[in-house]
């Protein structure tokens, strides 16, 4: 076998997840972030007196993107440290740097700096496919925002809605949850230079016991990174409670398209709407005419895990002792990076299910034919009423009619006969003609329509207009 044969390839690198966001959990971004920390650390240093160099701050520059990756997990296998690896591999390339390289500083320095920037790039790059998936459902309502269909409550049938109606439902979960992926990108602090327990001790050491030149120090790291503050108070790390926020938000996303893909399963099973399918694409090894709702199923196994996962950062936040202890580490590693990717695999699944919905309307407005003879009563009775008719024995009549109609379709499997019931009641002879208008399906679906327009005129587009950046790769690999 191949070497790639003898090894667990992750699915969701291998086949879930976009080549945006795997690189960013990738070893390159990482500990090219982890440079990009120490080289602000001694540039804000060198400015403030720390004894810096130029040509020190200059080789680290000049380093920053070269890597012996082999060398690397040689020095990590000796010493057992993954920081001090890096930290001895740079000072290799940049001998006259080497001294001052991670001045002060404590590992979490460039650990926890480092997740956070790739944490709010992330949650950027998932802004970015929500508002992709938004826009999609937004096309889709708008085309379909006045075709009736059938409600369902309980998955039971209900009140008519429509079919672009239904889709502002999905919609308005996912527009939620992009103000809230944006509002914890715009919220994230940094960590900053805190020190070994938080105190800054190190630093304050260094500045001569100046403490406005520490608080400087902090400062100036944090904006060269781009962040707008640092978090006031931290032990080794910072509060793991940032991390259960960042997993909430993704939890939300993944609630929101497990409920859109649930949905399209309950649809697709009634024939109604139907997601995309490639025209060789197999839905079943032995039944070969089976057409299975696999991309929604799909999202729908990935956002069962993000869920999940998500409880682990509430339990790590919940278990840390004082300042700070080491179980967390391996489990960040893993759920965050994780969860991300499944998420990015999630809305890209989403996206090009949205944009390829299929409608069957004539399987949707027989289905309303079958069923709305008994949404109508209620109409049929009021008419009668207001033609000249007992409520109460309108009201009967037609509960007897509706019993026998039941019958007529669930044991004999005939068609809904309740209409020509009614018809040939002696009792509502007055308003025979007007039957048939008493069931337009439009009469049922109230301001369905109306609530599209404004929907996505007021609250979905002013919140997606705004979104910039390049289009995202949206390849669905298996």
């Amino acid at each position: 076998m191949t070497e790639r044969g003898d090894r667990f390839d992750h699915p969701l690198i291998e086949r879930y997840a976009s080549v945006e966001m795997s690189r960013l959990f990738s070893p390159r971004v990482r500990h090219t972030t982890w440079r990009d920390l120490w080289i602000a650390l001694a540039q804000a240093e060198h400015e403030l007196g720390f004894p810096v160099t130029p040509d020190q701050i200059a080789e680290l520059r000049s380093k920053r993107d070269e890597f012996d990756w082999e060398r690397v997990a040689d020095l990590e296998k000796e010493l057992r440290h993954d920081v001090m690896a890096h930290v001895h591999h740079y000072g290799d390339l940049c001998p006259r740097a080497r001294p001052i390289i991670h001045l002060g500083a404590t590992s979490c320095f460039v650990t926890d700096n480092a997740d956070l920037i790739v944490y709010r790039n992330a949650l950027r790059l998932v802004e970015r496919r929500l508002v992709a998936v938004l826009r999609a459902l937004a096309a889709f309502a708008e085309r379909w925002r006045s075709e009736p269909c059938l409600g369902y409550t309980h998955f039971q049938v209900a009140q008519p809605v429509t079919v672009g109606k239904r889709a502002c439902l999905w919609a308005q979960d996912f527009l939620l949850d992009l103000d809230e992926v944006r509002r914890v990108a715009g919220w994230l602090p940094f960590r900053g230079v805190k020190g070994t327990t938080g105190t800054q001790a190190t630093f304050l050491l260094l500045a001569g016991g100046d403490h406005a030149k520490v608080d400087e120090l902090d400062r100036r790291v944090t904006a060269a990174l781009g962040f707008a503050r640092s978090i006031p108070i931290s032990g080794q790390t910072y509060t793991r409670k940032i991390d259960w926020t960042i997993h909430q938000v993704l939890s939300a996303v993944a609630q929101s398209a497990s409920k859109f893909a649930t949905d399209m399963r309950l649809l697709s099973h009634e024939g109604e709407v139907e997601e995309p399918s490639e025209s060789k694409q197999i839905g079943s090894s032995a039944m070969a005419y089976k057409k299975n709702p696999m991309r929604c199923e799909r999202v729908c196994s990935l956002a069962r895990y993000v869920v999940e996962v998500a409880n682990t950062s509430a339990h790590t936040a919940a278990t840390q002792w004082l300042e700070r202890t080491l179980d967390d580490s391996a489990i960040r590693r893993i759920a965050l990076p994780e969860s991300f990717l499944a998420i990015d695999g999630i809305l890209t699944l989403v996206e090009n299910v949205a944009k390829g919905l299929v409608v069957y309307p004539k399987v949707i407005e027989r289905r309303l034919r079958e069923n709305l003879p008994f949404l109508a009563t209620e109409e049929i009775l009021m008419a009668g009423v207001a033609a000249g008719g007992d409520r109460q024995d309108l009201h009967e009549r037609i509960r007897v009619h509706s019993r026998a109609a039941a019958h007529a379709v669930k044991a004999e499997g005939r068609e809904n006969p309740l209409l020509a019931l009614v018809a040939a009641d002696p009792a509502f002879v007055a308003i025979r003609d007007m039957l048939p208008r008493l069931l337009d399906p439009v009469r049922f679906v109230g301001r369905s329509a109306e609530q599209v327009d404004a929907f996505l005129r007021d609250d979905l587009s002013p919140r997606v207009s705004r979104a910039e950046g390049e289009s995202l790769s949206s390849e669905i690999r298996v």
